[in-house]
């Protein structure tokens, strides 16, 4: 009885962390890698919840001295929900990977994450 009890605890918990991440969210994004070594590739993973007023989806990777941007129209819903974007050689640093989502009258939803790139790793001769 007490088995029966943890797993429906279990299956309780993440039917609700599962109806959270889907409920009402406008934009949702992954990064990876978080930490990697130069020249790094990053990978974003921008997932947009379907709706009449998404114009533009803004993708920014910003260190104190590396800039990349990339930008796609939305189609409203009738536009792809999972975007994913990928930013090549990026040198060593502190990135700011910032998604915004742009509608008619301006941004409607944003996130960000951190990623940081590491020097790489130099052979000895």
């Amino acid at each position: 009885m007490r088995r029966l009890f943890r797993q429906l605890a279990v299956l309780t918990f993440w039917l609700l962390a599962a109806s959270r991440l889907s409920g009402g969210e406008p934009l949702r994004m992954q990064l990876f890698p978080a930490v990697a070594r130069e020249p790094a590739v990053l990978t974003i993973r921008v997932t947009v919840e379907a709706a009449d007023e998404n114009r533009v989806l803004q993708v920014v990777a910003e260190s104190s001295t590396f800039y990349r941007s990339s930008e796609v129209q939305i189609d409203g819903k009738r536009a792809a929900a999972l975007n994913v974007f990928e930013f090549r050689n990026v040198p060593t640093g502190l990135y700011q990977v910032t998604s915004v989502l742009i509608g008619p009258h301006g941004q409607r939803a944003s996130a960000s994450r951190v990623a940081r790139i590491e020097p790489a790793v130099r052979s000895r001769p």
